[in-house]
């Protein structure tokens, strides 16, 4: 068969062969980049919290993992302080300017995904210093040191990190033809392409800048150096940030919700992000006995496709910024609610309608530590590198998260300046009576309730240990009644599945389907982690 011109074959990855889960008695790291992790171990053992700890891993991975994450990107946590759980909300606004008709004005009908349309303010540094200020314990600026060092000095570029590097080069370099896009091939394919497995790449710009973020706890991001950069840019070539946008921005503390699922509690940050469509989906599940039904059976997958289907088309009607919009977040979660939706599910694939409530580019990590503390983040600036646009002088490439936004009049998640757009990253948490299980996440955009989902599924009713869960084969919603599902998946469950009206896909590119990690507390005290084979993951503890 021939190959397009630009097929790259996906690295292989073991993730079929069952690797076990890792165990450690003191504190834990689950990243999907070994250099990350480590830096996280090593603020963990010079006496460090899993705060500490959890920072030092999300800024090491903005240089070492810079197509999934960036100094301009957004950042949320959920946190275990040891007696209950916290949530940040680290999402940046759209610029006060803009707005939906700008966009429409420009031709069009959606927001694009390059450019400075998309581009919103970034909220990954100040959610570093907030979750600092509230829980480290380390010097702030002491937890750069090796992302500043990885920077300055370069790093070997890992098999996972290059391959999404590379197609994001091969897109960005036939659509990045304007003048705002020149510094993203000076940086990022400073040889005329990307970087290739083992190559040293390193940028002293972006060294620079975390640099000025760490000694002024990210004050020169949003009143200083930094912000005036990235400000004189986006005038000087049609952008709309403006420093105003920057001086206004601020993360939220936010409460976050929860279901319950068969006993355990599974938690989620509120919306703006779509943590709700898993809760949604779980709540639907809960009312088939999936743990008597084999997991490697067309029901299983059925049902879970069809329950993810429901939550997604209630998300994509109603969330938005609560701050600027209602979302029946209580309704939507309401038990009730969900039996309605269950009884919409039959043997057949059906296309999805929302319902009507009753009212009343991505990194992901995971850190434990031996007082207890436990962090779920997840950090990103949307596709590959974002807008495509990097500051001059800074090494920062800015996010599109303004992607997610709707144009349509009247609808909750319409753009408007100073509003949070419709988010698909979503740190995960488990607790059982009111006790602490840990941390867990999925990144992958659309895929990340959807492999929430299928990791509580794994866990909970068919009983597998983290790397287990994490290893399983996994299914995948695109839209309507089109579904992809892993090459290892069985062919009598791609047929039973075709044959109940699905449209199947099976696909080679395991980076569709997510790349998780999972840290769970032992009843001894200790944890154990599982990280994803489908990346560079790592697992590491002490």
């Amino acid at each position: 068969m021939n190959q397009p011109l630009d097929y790259i074959p996906y690295p292989t990855a073991p993730y079929h062969s069952r690797r076990q889960p890792v165990y450690a008695a003191n504190g834990m790291v689950a990243t999907s980049q070994p250099l990350a992790a480590q830096a996280g171990l090593a603020v963990l053992q010079r006496g460090g919290n899993a705060v500490d700890a959890a920072i030092a891993t999300a800024v090491t991975l903005i240089v070492v993992e810079p197509a999934s994450c960036g100094i301009g990107g957004d950042a949320f946590a959920l946190v275990w302080d040891g007696a209950r759980l916290h949530g940040l909300n680290g999402s940046g606004r759209a610029p006060g300017i803009l707005t939906a008709e700008t966009v429409m004005q420009q031709g069009h009908d959606e927001v694009p995904g390059q450019g400075w349309l998309p581009v919103t303010v970034p909220g990954a540094p100040a959610a570093w210093r907030d979750l600092h200020q509230r829980f480290g314990r380390l010097p702030f600026a002491d937890l750069f040191a090796p992302a500043i060092a990885y920077a300055e000095r370069g790093y070997p570029i890992s098999p996972i990190s290059q391959y999404d590097w590379q197609w994001a080069w091969i897109k960005l370099r036939r659509e990045l033809t304007a003048d705002e896009f020149e510094r993203w091939m000076t940086v990022f394919a400073p040889n005329g392409r990307s970087p290739q497995v083992g190559e040293i790449w390193h940028s002293p710009e972006m060294a620079r800048s975390l640099r000025l973020i760490a000694e002024s706890d990210a004050e020169a991001f949003y009143r200083g150096d930094l912000a005036e950069k990235i400000v004189d840019f986006a005038v000087q070539t049609g952008g709309f940030l403006r420093a105003e946008d920057f001086e206004q921005h601020s993360s939220a503390w936010v409460q976050p919700i929860s279901t319950n699922y068969r006993g355990y509690d599974v938690w989620e940050i509120p919306p703006n992000g779509q943590g709700l469509a898993a809760l949604i989906a779980l709540n639907i599940l809960e009312g088939f006995d999936l743990p008597d039904i084999p997991r490697e059976s067309v029901e299983s997958y059925h049902l879970q496709l069809e329950a993810m289907k429901l939550a997604f088309a209630d998300a994509r009607r109603y969330i938005a910024d609560p701050e600027q919009a209602e979302v029946p977040t209580e309704a939507l979660l309401s038990k009730a609610y969900a039996a309605e939706r269950r009884a919409l599910i039959a043997k057949q694939a059906s296309l999805p309608e929302p319902g009507e409530p009753q009212q009343s580019g991505t990194a992901y990590l995971c850190v434990t530590d031996s007082d207890g503390m436990m962090v779920s983040l997840i950090e990103s600036t949307f596709n590959s590198f974002g807008s495509g646009i990097v500051v001059p002088g800074t090494g920062i490439a800015l996010q599109n998260r303004g992607k997610g936004f709707s144009l349509a009049v009247g609808h909750r998640n319409r753009l408007a300046g100073g509003k949070r757009p419709f988010h698909t990253i979503i740190p995960g948490f488990l607790t059982r009576n009111g006790r602490p299980i840990g941390p867990f996440g999925v990144m992958g955009g659309h895929m990340q309730p959807q492999g929430h989902i299928q990791m509580m599924v794994n866990t909970i009713d068919y009983g597998l240990n983290p790397q287990a869960s994490l290893d399983a084969t996994r299914w995948y919603w695109h839209e309507g009644r089109e579904i992809k599902l892993e090459p290892a998946i069985a062919p009598d469950i791609a047929a039973g599945l075709q044959a109940r009206g699905h449209k199947v896909e099976v696909d080679s590119d395991v980076g569709v389907f997510g790349k998780g990690q999972i840290i769970w507390r032992l009843e001894s005290g200790s944890y154990v982690a599982g990280s994803e084979g489908r990346t560079d993951g790592c697992a590491i503890g002490y």
